[in-house]
């Protein structure tokens, strides 16, 4: 197995949304902001190859979108997906499979492009990978997470055919089912095991959307967790550095609190989607509760 990052551009949010009821006054030392109150991140996917399968996991925000709706989020940098698909010898026709931890445009909005007046998938030869309750959650949206979820970045991937759910495609022996109220109390996040491939499982979060997958691999001896918005940047390691964003923020911190002591134990590798300094990091337990181990790059 190789493991790759795809970076597809920087983008700018607002700081206080990023970081929920923390003060100005902490979270700006850790991801300052500009005069506009809004910080930079990064949309960093991740490439997975393994035999005869190239796994794209999620593809940034994607260029169909007006000059209106962009003019919100300060695109900026030189990466772009194709650049880098290209900077490793790869093209986007090459992509067997595209898994979607969750379908916020921000994850998911290079899916579909625009050809003349058609909405077409990017990547014509993979499959698409979302989770049934989630996509049911994305289809059917609450009036507050509704921005998020772009329909034309969602349904042209179930009208092209080339929709799949993770969950409906794996034996249920290969769940490892939790009830909500288990993750309510602290308890592990579900798990589905050998998903696409061989020793790819997934771990589902429900905190900050309904069912958010995060792709769980075993990569050079060690554990590593794509962590999409559970873990945004380190600066959100801290139990109580919850995005605003989050539908649900205190089943976020519950998860967290769970992942982070199963992953300070194991000595994860915690592969960071939206920190535009640091790649990956680890966690590590001290007698003033879990903080960051190291940083480094995948």
């Amino acid at each position: 197995m190789q493991l790759i990052f795809i970076e597809t551009g920087l983008f700018k949010l607002d700081g206080g949304a990023m970081h929920g009821v923390v003060p100005k006054t902490l979270w700006n030392k850790v991801n300052p902001a500009d005069e506009n109150n809004l910080c930079t991140w990064t949309m960093r996917c991740l490439l997975i190859q393994e035999g005869n399968k190239l796994i794209l996991v999620d593809n940034g925000i994607g260029d169909k979108q007006d000059a209106k709706f962009f003019s919100h989020y300060y695109l900026h940098g030189d990466n772009t997906l194709d650049k880098s698909l290209a900077k490793h010898g790869f093209h986007r026709d090459d992509i067997t499979d595209v898994f979607l931890t969750h379908l916020h445009f921000d994850h998911c909005g290079g899916s579909i492009i625009r050809v003349g007046e058609r909405l077409v998938p990017a990547f014509k030869n993979a499959v698409y990978w979302s989770h049934s309750r989630h996509w049911k959650w994305a289809t059917e949206p609450n009036e507050r997470e509704k921005a998020s979820f772009l329909r034309e970045n969602i349904l042209p991937i179930q009208e092209s055919g080339q929709l799949q759910f993770v969950d409906a495609a794996v034996p249920a022996s290969s769940v490892s089912t939790f009830s909500i109220g288990a993750t309510w109390a602290g308890g592990p996040l579900e798990t589905i095991s050998n998903v696409i491939i061989p020793g790819l499982s997934v771990r589902l979060a429900n905190g900050h959307t309904e069912s958010m997958m995060l792709p769980q691999m075993q990569y050079k001896g060690r554990t590593h967790v794509f962590m999409a918005d559970l873990l945004p940047s380190v600066g959100h390691i801290p139990l109580p550095w919850v995005m605003a964003y989050d539908m649900f923020p205190l089943t976020t911190l519950k998860e967290k609190r769970s992942f982070w002591e199963e992953a300070a134990a194991g000595g994860y590798v915690l592969m960071l989607e939206h920190d535009a300094v640091n790649e990956c990091c680890t966690l590590e337990k001290t007698e003033k509760g879990v903080k960051m181990g190291e940083s480094f790059s995948l």
